[in-house]
């Protein structure tokens, strides 16, 4: 795979849903390849940051009473109650270096771009690129890059910074999103000019 290149000014890093509930062993959904990413996606966020490139952190986050109503889909219902509003569950881990400058999104589904502020925080800054770690592969990295190609932004997935469920998911996930909407890379092939 050769080097792509990446403008500091017109690209952020999108550090999807590293939270204690999906990275942490007592988390209400741990997954051990979402914690298994971690450091990868800390060094990627540390050499976006010392390019002058932008970081964005999503977080999946539920009132409680959010599916009360639902008529046909119900998260709790498929995944159980997690990453509550004002949980442990719900905050970023530790190891992730979270600054002021930084946009933290909280979304309530799988699209971190179905209503929030994101796309109007990157149209206003200039971004037209975006890197996209964090977890899981297979569910809100994958929804989320897919809307961002729809929205016209370039979408590179960074394949040693997602993590996953299972291993197959996240080759599925890769997969679709080459075929179809972005690029994956490995951190080593990504470089800011």
């Amino acid at each position: 795979m050769s080097v792509e290149s990446f403008d500091p000014d017109r690209t952020a890093v999108v550090v999807v849903d590293m939270q204690n509930g999906f990275c942490h062993p007592e988390g209400s959904l741990y997954a051990p390849g979402s914690e298994a990413v971690t450091d990868d996606v800390a060094a990627l966020v540390a050499d976006a940051r010392d390019a002058g490139a932008r970081v964005v952190y999503t977080r999946d986050v539920h009132p409680p009473e959010q599916f009360d109503d639902a008529h046909y889909y119900d998260e709790f219902d498929r995944w159980g109650e997690h990453v509550l509003e004002g949980s442990w569950d719900a905050e970023l881990v530790d190891e992730l270096d979270v600054r002021e400058d930084d946009l933290v999104v909280e979304k309530h589904t799988y699209d971190a771009f179905h209503r929030t502020e994101l796309h109007g925080w990157l149209q206003a800054r200039g971004i037209d690129s975006l890197l996209f770690c964090g977890t899981l592969a297979n569910v809100c990295v994958l929804h989320t890059a897919g809307s961002a190609g729809l929205r016209d932004y370039r979408p590179a997935l960074v394949e040693d910074a997602i993590g996953a469920i299972e291993d197959d998911h996240k080759e599925y996930a890769l997969d679709h999103a080459e075929w179809l909407f972005g690029e994956v890379l490995a951190r080593s092939d990504v470089a800011f000019r």
